[in-house]
């Protein structure tokens, strides 16, 4: 037997409906806040990565689907979706637009080659919005009080923001040979892959997993003590404006992020979710401000995030919120026999086309077991036609929960469900 591939997972049932419900809360939150959508293809030219991402990351350099095509060129599945993004800003001369600044988002699947676990799978998908144009701190606020305002629309509780600030290119040069000076003593006391970063990008060693806890990377130079007065002034504006959004927030110089186009503000949000161990990130984002210019394009500020809805759900489920309602229909139909189906099916589109959900007996059940079906779909109101209101040019129709019943006209059957349903 076929089956799905490892790191993959089916969406049906009950998840499928709660993964709807996110998907219609993202696009009605985003019209609030006045951005548009942007979708990009699902594989890119491969250099698209290995320059927006960075070759020194984990993502280029150990988890990417990397092809030749039929016409030998190197393509790669996106493994995140902010370079494709600014790839499209830059094609499509976004940036020479009036209204700046440019405000999008995106949502569909992400691919990367890692070890599954809860939360976390080798095709997964991804929401993330992205805003060019624009240095203002009061952006990047906005930026972050989207994921925020999102996850407590669902009933997630103990949000909190962890922020820093990598500063810009001549703070993070700064900082980058204080690191070096600091580092190059106990190299060798660190793992494999944080003596291949100190070569290429040593910052990347504060992100960590292995040595996350030791005493070296615990005492490593505050990056916030390497700010230039400009990052500086950016940064404490960024903390003034959230105060203003009522968003708790903790300065963590700590956090660097994964990916190599991050400058000046950088966040982390998390939500304390019980039994939810170290996977409690549910958020991360930051400004890149070179981003634009690195991928080939004119010197454009950026800012942007990106969340995980597999991790969304492992954190509703441990919380036990529940997003949506048991599954039902507005009308069931029982034709009771071949005559009748035809008028139910002119009537059963006739009640979808007006608003309302319906489904028919496409099983020719007997009507105990129609009324087991109606039941199960949790219908509210089943519709019966006979051969009695074929001759009459009626329908039987009953009130499932309140078990009444009432004869009426097919023409009149529209006005009387609009009626009962406002009420």
């Amino acid at each position: 037997m076929i089956q799905k591939q490892k790191g993959t997972y089916d969406v049906y049932d009950e998840m499928g409906r709660k993964i709807l419900y996110i998907e219609d809360l993202l696009k009605v939150l985003m019209e609030k806040y006045n951005y548009e959508y942007l979708r990009t293809p699902l594989f890119e030219a491969s250099e698209l990565f290995h320059r927006g991402v960075g070759e020194t990351s984990d993502i280029v350099s150990k988890e990417t689907y990397d092809f030749i095509d039929r016409g030998n060129r190197n393509i790669t599945l996106r493994p995140e979706g902010t370079a494709g993004i600014v790839r499209s800003f830059i094609e499509n001369k976004m940036y020479a637009r009036n209204d700046l600044p440019v405000k999008t988002w995106y949502y569909g699947p992400m691919y990367r080659y890692e070890r599954p676990q809860s939360g976390r799978y080798r095709e997964f998908y991804q929401f993330g919005v992205e805003a060019f144009g624009s240095n203002d701190p009061a952006l990047d606020a906005e930026i972050i009080s989207i994921p925020v305002n999102f996850y407590k629309l669902l009933g997630l509780k103990g949000i909190k923001v962890n922020i820093n600030s990598l500063g810009d290119t001549e703070s993070r040069l700064k900082y980058k040979e204080a690191l070096i000076k600091y580092l190059k003593p106990h190299i060798s006391d660190l793992c494999e892959d944080c003596q291949n970063r100190f070569l290429k990008n040593p910052l990347r060693i504060l992100d960590c997993k292995v040595d996350k806890d030791s005493e070296i990377l615990k005492n490593v130079p505050n990056i916030l003590d390497y700010l230039n007065e400009e990052s500086k002034t950016h940064f404490e504006s960024v903390q003034k404006y959230l105060k203003q959004l009522d968003i708790e927030y903790v300065v963590n110089p700590k956090i660097v992020r994964g990916l190599d186009y991050y400058t000046n503000t950088v966040f982390e949000v998390e939500a304390s979710v019980e039994g939810f161990g170290s996977q409690n990130v549910l958020c991360a984002g930051g400004r890149y401000n070179n981003l634009v210019e690195t991928i080939g394009g004119p010197k454009v500020e950026g800012v942007g995030f990106a969340l995980g809805l597999e991790r969304l759900l492992t954190a509703l489920e441990f919380e036990n919120i529940n997003l949506i309602d048991k599954k039902s229909v507005d009308v069931y139909i029982i034709p009771m026999g071949n005559n009748e189906k035809e008028i139910s099916m002119k009537l059963l589109n006739n009640i979808r086309m007006n608003g309302f959900s319906a489904d028919i007996d496409y099983l020719s059940r007997n009507i105990k077991s129609n009324f087991k079906q109606a039941d199960r779909l949790n219908a509210k109101y089943i519709i019966i036609i006979g051969e009695d209101e074929l001759k009459t040019n009626t329908i039987t129709i009953k009130n499932n929960e309140t078990k009444t019943e009432k004869k009426l006209n097919f023409d009149d059957i529209i006005d009387y469900l609009d009626k009962e349903f406002k009420e």
